[in-house]
């Protein structure tokens, strides 16, 4: 084992004998801190502290460089150095716990790295350790541990899950991959549910219109999923078991880590891999799931390679091969049960960037290309149907380039310019044979964008726009964003924005599909004068740090206003060949308005507190019914006007951390189609605590070897939906609440 990281330059360059060296330790406790990243700032030079705190980088070359040292829950320090040949220097640290996440990096705001602090755009990040306190082990599992966010599952047969953003679908949400919108329309069905948790070093949340800099779809907002990056050798693998309910359901999942860095730091990889498989469940006992059965493994890597002391280029990759079932009778051929909706994907996702910037660190420039190809087979159909087979088969490519430039003034103030090229295109053939129905999609989206911020540590000025040129859609979409920040103090930051965001048109809608299981084939055309979906919004936030002693506390209010237009809607033309044609068109469009108030509290490193609560309203500009039969109304459906989340951890002592996490779910309105009951109806739900407990046992078994056991129980107050329909003829769609019931979980993780 290398424990520590040293840094060799690149390849023909001189040693110079100039050497960096001393230690990093905590503030509070006077420890020193292991594994702690030491980089000259604007290089690929950098090092890990080693198990004993201390660090050394060697042969560095001569000038002025910064030191920077940063580590998650600890605020980031920098120091000016100058070298010069043949001498070595020590530099010491002393780190300030950060459990508020004052000093976090985030990259969603501006395409490029920015401390939360200095965002033009408020970003909310959901870090690893909101993951472990809440058991999560997908993505989508610790997405509704921040303010705005909704997970939710909306079908009992396929058990897709929707993250929903200030009140809109999940088809309003953006979902990116390392900042690239790789994630298709069939990859956003099931999208972040597939994706392992073990995989991520953070996920950002910028809610509001993000088009400006993401295109198509970034209109409730935008989910930036961060990839691992190795920084040190580390391994792990955990095992987690579930009862579902306390049945004999069970959830087992096998979680592995692992990186590995050369000594010279010029090369590192890290690997990870999860298997998981799941039981159905019948929560009512007719036979029919309301939890489907999934197994699926993934594996995947991300690894860099520093080909200078001012270049790096990065590769990323995951495949991903998932089986989901769900209906009745799951042990026989899908044709032969009464309803069965099966899927079967194979999903490889990878990209390459190449990142160069100059010595002066006035000038970046990124290069890109990432790449998505799914195979799916399907059976959704009812009634022992033989005919409701089918195979879908996507590719996803984009790729472009982006350049930065740092002026020391622009007109009044320093200024970041970023400007870029996008090129993206989406090939989707949907086949199902039996019923003569194939769908071709072809989607190609030219792109360019461009902003300047004007910052400083007190103010932030940030004007950009992006042209889009869509294949589907006549003319070029023009998205324009302004924001402003001030912090009058450093510990104080006032935000408004504003943005624009669009939807994109497609003809591939996944309810097609779900057509089929109600009997009917159905496909989409889209109207001659369909125009984009547009959306304007607007946001007002304050966002306040204290500290006082060992204390640490986070206040942010958000106002938030979005306004859409032309919204996408379907209406029925007809049969044609026996198959149902249905209409993509415009209606009028809808507002959602409400505010987020989030709380943080955290006392040194033994207890951290955080709660968030959302209040807003979602209306349509004209009443709708969604119905034959109903009542129309204004509201939105699946959109309470309150809901929010809570997480709180606590270490008794160093080696036992208990943690207490809940989500809350208000009242809201859902759809109750007909089939069991008689008539379509209109239900108004009643609201859910969904609490869960988990306590971690870390114990050191040899020097660094750590086992960690953990058991737990999700869903305390087994706060679940309790009218399910019952039968073949049931809504599957009928289901709301909490995404599992009372659930008892143990786990193993061994850590080195």
């Amino acid at each position: 084992m290398v424990a520590a990281l040293c840094v060799v330059l690149s390849a023909g360059a001189q040693h110079t004998d100039a050497h960096i060296h001393g230690h990093v330790i905590d503030k509070t406790t006077g420890e020193h801190l292991p594994y702690i990243v030491v980089m000259l700032k604007g290089t690929t030079i950098g090092v890990t502290t080693e198990h004993t705190g201390h660090y050394m980088i060697r042969n560095i070359p001569e000038g002025s460089f910064t030191i920077e040292v940063s580590a998650i829950g600890y605020k980031t320090q920098t120091r000016d150095v100058n070298i010069a040949k043949g001498r070595s220097y020590e530099v010491n640290f002393t780190l300030e716990e950060d459990f508020v996440q004052i000093d976090g990096v985030i990259v969603s705001a501006t395409r490029s790295e920015t401390t939360r602090r200095m965002s033009p755009t408020l970003v909310n990040v959901v870090g690893m350790d909101t993951y472990d306190r809440t058991n999560a082990t997908t993505v989508a599992q610790g997405l509704s541990f921040q303010p705005g966010v909704r997970v939710e599952n909306n079908c009992q047969n396929c058990g897709f899950q929707q993250v929903r953003i200030n009140g809109l679908d999940g088809q309003y949400t953006q979902i990116l991959i390392d900042s690239r919108p790789i994630f298709s329309a069939l990859a956003g069905v099931y999208g972040i549910e597939q994706l392992p948790a073990n995989m991520v070093d953070r996920v950002e949340v910028m809610r509001g219109g993000g088009s400006a800099l993401f295109g198509s779809s970034a209109i409730a907002g935008t989910i930036n999923i961060i990839t691992r990056e190795p920084v040190r050798n580390s391994a792990a693998i955990s095992h987690t078991a579930t009862s579902i309910a306390g049945s004999s359901a069970l959830h087992n999942t096998t979680d592995i880590n692992a990186s590995i860095v050369s000594e010279d730091n010029k090369l590192g990889i890290a690997v990870f891999g999860q298997n998981t498989a799941k039981d159905a469940w019948d929560a009512n006992g007719d036979g029919f799931t309301e939890l489907s059965a999934i197994s699926g493994q993934t594996m995947g890597f991300r690894g860099y390679l520093k080909t200078g002391l001012y270049s790096k280029l990065t590769a990323e990759y995951h495949h991903l091969q998932e089986f989901r079932r769900g209906g009745d009778n799951l042990d026989l051929p899908p044709h032969e049960a009464m309803i069965a909706e099966q899927t079967d994907h194979g999903i490889n996702t990878g990209g390459l960037k190449f990142d160069w910037f100059s010595k002066d660190q006035r000038h970046r420039l990124n290069a890109f290309a990432s790449l998505q190809h799914i195979e799916r087979e399907s059976y959704y159909g009812a009634g022992k149907d033989p005919d409701a087979y089918g195979k879908t088969t996507d590719l996803t490519w984009v790729g472009g380039a982006q350049y930065i430039y740092k002026a020391e003034k622009c007109v009044f103030m320093p200024a970041d310019l970023t400007v870029g090229l996008e090129y993206n295109e989406d090939y989707l053939r949907d086949n199902m044979w039996g019923y003569n129905r194939t769908t071709d999609q072809i989607v190609r989206i030219v792109s360019a964008y461009a902003q300047n911020e004007w910052k400083n540590s007190q103010w932030g000025i940030l004007l950009g726009g992006r042209l889009d040129k869509h294949n589907l859609i006549d003319g070029i979409i023009f998205s324009p964003r302004a924001n402003i920040r001030y912090n009058p103090t450093e510990n104080v930051n006032f935000r408004a924005s504003y943005s624009y965001g669009f939807r994109a048109p497609q003809a591939f809608d996944e309810d097609l599909h779900i057509d089929n299981v109600g009997g009917t084939v159905s496909m989409i055309r889209l109207s001659d004068d369909l125009a984009v979906e547009k959306s304007q919004s607007v946001s007002v936030s304050a966002d306040i740090y204290h500290s006082w002693g060992n204390w640490q506390a986070n206040m942010l209010a958000e106002g938030f206003f979005t306004d859409l237009d032309d919204v996408f809607a379907l209406r029925e033309l007809g049969f044609e060949n026996g198959i149902l044609i249905k209409e993509r068109h415009n209606e009028s469009g809808a507002r959602v308005f409400g505010g987020n108030l989030e709380g943080k509290v955290a006392y040194k490193n033994l207890l951290q507190v955080q709660m968030g609560v959302t209040v807003q309203k979602s209306r349509y500009k004209e009443s709708r019914s969604w119905g034959e039969g109903v009542e129309s109304t204004r509201a939105m459906f699946r959109t309470p006007d309150l809901h929010g989340y809570m997480t709180a951890s606590y270490n008794l002592f160093k080696e036992l951390t208990l943690a207490l996490t809940g989500t809350y779910t208000g009242s809201m309105l859902v759809e109750h189609h007909a089939g069991m009951i008689e008539k379509n109806m209109t239900v108004r739900t009643p609201d859910f605590w969904d609490m869960g407990l988990k306590a971690a046992y870390n114990l050191k078994l040899y020097e660094n070897f750590n086992l960690q056991v953990n058991a737990g129980v999700q869903n305390i107050l087994n706060s679940f939906q309790n009218d399910f329909d019952s039968g073949a003829d049931r809504d599957s769609g009928y289901m709301y609440g909490p995404t599992l019931p009372r659930t008892f979980f143990m786990g193993l993780k061994l850590m080195y």
